[in-house]
């Protein structure tokens, strides 16, 4: 599955999962796509704000067994979330605010992650603040005994 950033022309963005590019351009040609928020059709992709470059080299086997995909995965995950940790502050239950703050220019613009609820990033959508939803990996701290 490949997600892509979409766009409908009253500048609502989102974003669609689907099999490949050309399994997005077959349902942008056949007028399948429409806005989640104000239902128009006309959608157009854009440009994704987010990437993740894997840098470890593949394995000369595929792992054949679910346990090793679960590790594989496992893996990725904590890579992910060490990266996020790294380039990204943490605002906690803020991060609407923080956001808010950033898009209208009453704050410097930086990289910020944090918690939000379903209202909050209703609003966020509403006043077209790009931000997307990652899994983070807790980690719990270790008992120096």
């Amino acid at each position: 599955m490949v997600i892509f950033d979409l766009i409908c022309p009253n500048d609502h963005r989102f974003e669609g999962w689907f099999n490949d590019l050309s399994d997005l351009e077959k349902q942008l040609f056949m007028g399948l796509l429409s806005c989640p928020v104000c239902g128009d059709t006309r959608i157009q992709r854009r440009p994704s704000t987010f990437g993740l470059v894997k840098t470890r080299q593949p394995s000369s086997t595929a792992p054949d067994s679910l346990e090793a995909k679960k590790e594989d995965l496992y893996r990725q995950l904590e890579d992910l979330s060490d990266r996020l940790r790294e380039d990204f502050a943490d605002v906690g239950p803020s991060f609407s605010d923080e956001a808010l703050k950033m898009h209208y220019g009453a704050s410097p613009r930086r990289n910020i992650m944090g918690h939000s609820t379903g209202a909050e990033e209703e609003l966020l959508r509403k006043e077209g603040v790009e931000f997307f939803k990652a899994p983070m990996l807790v980690r719990k701290p270790s008992s120096a005994n």
